[in-house]
């Protein structure tokens, strides 16, 4: 399994973290409190989300690294929609150890 995580700092990453599970919700069975959040994009695939006072932590797992690419782009892409008042700077993902 392939992962990599970032961190986006931010006051807003409780609102952030349930507007991306809420996204996603109607198309999979995603879990989330206003702190935590787990999307499961397929069998292979998943996001998990957690939200402090200061930022969003977000760590993809993927089967291989392209699709780890992917989800990183689309996670990002959706989050950037979302918080469209914010200017969150550019966000760096850092590959795990497998």
């Amino acid at each position: 399994m392939h992962a990599s995580q970032a961190s986006v700092p931010t006051q807003s990453a409780s609102r952030y973290l349930q507007q991306l599970c809420k996204h996603w919700s109607h198309k999979f069975a995603v879990e989330y409190t206003p702190s935590n959040g787990t999307i499961p994009f397929a069998a292979d695939r998943k996001c998990l989300l957690q939200a402090t006072p200061e930022q969003l932590s977000m760590r993809i797992e993927a089967a291989d690294e392209a699709t780890l690419e992917r989800r990183e782009g689309v996670v990002v892409e959706h989050l950037k929609r979302f918080a469209f008042r914010e200017d969150l700077g550019a966000i760096a993902w850092q590959r795990l150890a497998q």
